[in-house]
């Protein structure tokens, strides 16, 4: 997978904002976004959310590996809808785009009973974009995340923050975690792809991800 433009979005834990992130990443870059593994199938897809809220065309929203219906860890997931997750399947797919791939819950989660998230990450040999919230508790679940993602050797193209600004909380991560701070995501609101647009526009650079 080396020499294509490829960014997997992980996050420190499950609804830390990384959905928004990526459809603000696919729609900068006007990318293809995957999502590998959707667990829970109740409530707006997350390739459905990154299509609406980042105006990205179903072209570029390729299909999911594994549709769960259980909004649980993929393992459990997949047991309750008696799936077997073959991790084979699990190849980031070939498209001429430059491709966004959105990771299920935060690195640590078991795809099956057998394999982390994070090890089949490392089979990729793509570069992770930490996504982490601003909020109490950041700083150990982002340390957390940083030293399990060197300690496999995966590359760490910087932590991307969401939520209100917390600078104290941002520079101990960045000083700590040797890691670059790509930029802040405001909450928000609406969530309509112009807002999402103008949003990433104002803090990040896009060469950062270039």
């Amino acid at each position: 997978m080396s020499g294509r433009q490829a960014f997997v979005i992980a996050g420190t834990d499950t609804g830390v904002g990384k959905t928004v992130f990526a459809a603000a990443l696919t729609q900068a870059l006007a990318a293809s976004y995957w999502k590998p593994i959707q667990a829970g199938m109740a409530e707006p897809t997350d390739s459905k959310v990154v299509a609406s809220i980042g105006g990205v065309p179903p072209h570029r929203i390729l299909t999911e590996a594994y549709r769960l219906r259980t909004p649980a860890s993929p393992h459990f997931a997949a047991e309750r809808d008696e799936v077997d997750i073959d991790i084979k399947r699990l190849t980031p797919p070939a498209d001429e785009r430059p491709l966004v791939i959105e990771l299920a819950g935060g690195l640590l989660v078991p795809i099956t009973r057998t394999v982390l998230q994070i090890d089949v990450v490392a089979k990729w040999c793509l570069p992770v974009i930490l996504v982490a919230r601003t909020s109490l508790g950041t700083i150990n679940h982002c340390l957390i995340s940083l030293e399990a993602l060197r300690n496999r050797g995966i590359e760490v193209s910087g932590v991307v923050f969401v939520g209100d600004a917390v600078p104290d909380s941002e520079e101990v991560i960045t000083a700590f975690g040797g890691v670059r701070r790509l930029g802040r995501l405001p909450f928000v609101d609406p969530l309509t792809p112009a807002a999402v647009a103008g949003a990433f526009a104002a803090n990040f650079d896009l060469e950062d991800f270039q």
